[in-house]
Order: C-alpha cells, then structure tokens, then sequence
C-alpha cells in the first residue's frame, strides 16, 4: 500500500505505509466487478487507515499497531467481497513522525531515563543514610547497655566490698572483745595503748622540724591509758550488737 501522510488524534502527522495480502476467491466478479481490484483494495487500505489513525493519538499509534492491523483487515474484507476477494492480513509496514516530532520523541526519553536515574540515585543516598543511622543508634544502645552493666557491676563490687570489710571489722571487734574478758585481758589492753601512746610520741619526733615538746614525767601517758580503759570498760558494761547475739 503505498506511503501516506495520517493525522492523529492530537494533530500530528505520520508517514505510513504498508503491506496488505489478499487472495482471489472468485476470478468473475475480480474481473467485472471492478476495472481494478488491486488499485481498489490499495484505496480502501489506505482510506480506512486514515480514519483509524485520526481516532489515535500520537503515542498509542506506535502501541496499537495490531488493533491498527486488525481494523483495516475488517474494513477491506467486508467491501472486497463484491470484487471476488478475500483480505488475509494487512501489516503497517513504516510508521515515521516528523523529524520535529522524533527529537521531541528522544528528549523526553533522555528526560524520563535522566529523571529514574536522579530518583535512583536519590533514594539509594535515602538508604544509605538510613542504614548509617539505624547503625549508630544500635552502636549506641550497645554502648550504653555496656556502660550501664559497668556501673551495676561497678556498684555491686563496691556493695560488695563494704559488706565484707563491715563483716571482718564486726567479727575482729568481737573477737577483741572476748579477748578483753579473758584473764589480763586489761592488762594487754593497757600495754597496747602505751605502746601506741609511745609510738605517736616517737613519730612526731621523728616529723618535727623544730623543737619538740614532750611530757617531763610519764605519768600522762599513764593517764592517757587510764582514759583509754574507762572507755573499754563502759564498751564491756554496754555490749554491741554483736556481742549480744
């Protein structure tokens, strides 16, 4: 069928062509029942292919080819049966817009290409960034989860340890306590705080750097001692916690 120029729905132009197959079925009336069957049929294609087109617009042209096809071959075979002729198919064989058209065609197929690769881009940097996120929030929470099973562990050591050495000083005391009530047991008490009496006299000599005063006589230490019994004897008339139980 030869090239022709059809008018879309939107009024663009295309050059169209195409090839149409057809078969003789009865050579009397392809002979008198038209002066040029081939010429007739060629018309009709091209005829009914214009009206088909002009109810289209440009982009669903190139998408309905086959409803394009199919509509022609019913037109055509419907009429060629009075000039003895059945339609077999018919093909769009070229299909061309103007060149106008066709940079306008390609422009927005590098816009729309242009267009996913931004959104692609984009949202592989959103993920990204999410993905960072969500690690340092995890990074965190872990970090935090460690420094407070350290402060709980800390704490308990501690608690521990006060525990302990509360436990030992109660038990040491108990045990100088029932030391105390053994047979000199007072005695003991009072050489080991002139000892220590003595000692302190010792150590703040030992610091001075000047001229140390001391007691002429001893008999403050004797004191001293005797202070220190008083009170070990008024802890024995009122007895600890422990002591009692």
């Amino acid at each position: 069928v030869p090239s022709q120029v059809c008018i879309t729905r939107d009024n663009t132009q295309l050059q169209v062509d195409g090839i149409l197959y057809f078969q003789v079925t009865d050579p009397m009336r392809a002979s008198y029942g038209s002066s040029n069957y081939i010429t007739a049929i060629s018309q009709l294609a091209q005829t009914t292919l214009r009206s088909v087109i002009g109810k289209l617009e440009l982009d669903k042209t190139f998408e309905e080819r086959e409803m394009i096809n199919a509509k022609v071959v019913e037109a055509i075979d419907e009429a060629a049966l009075n000039w003895g002729v059945k339609v077999l198919r018919y093909e769009i064989k070229d299909l061309t817009p103007p060149a106008e058209i066709l940079r306008s065609m390609q422009a927005q197929i590098t816009a729309e290409r242009e267009k996913r690769a931004v959104i692609a881009t984009s949202e592989g940097k959103r993920q990204e960034e999410i993905n960072l996120a969500e690690g340092q929030k995890q990074a965190a929470i872990a970090k935090s989860e460690g420094e407070k099973q350290a402060a709980i562990n800390t704490a308990q050591g501690q608690a521990a340890a006060i525990t302990e050495v509360a436990t030992a000083t109660a038990l040491a005391l108990a045990r100088v306590g029932a030391a105390i009530r053994q047979p000199g047991g007072e005695q003991a008490v009072q050489l080991k705080v002139a000892e220590k009496a003595v000692e302190a006299y010792s150590q703040l000599a030992a610091q001075a750097k000047t001229t140390l005063v001391v007691p002429s006589n001893m008999t403050e230490v004797s004191a001293l001692v005797t202070s220190a019994m008083k009170m070990v004897q008024a802890g024995q008339a009122n007895p600890s916690p422990t002591d009692r139980a």
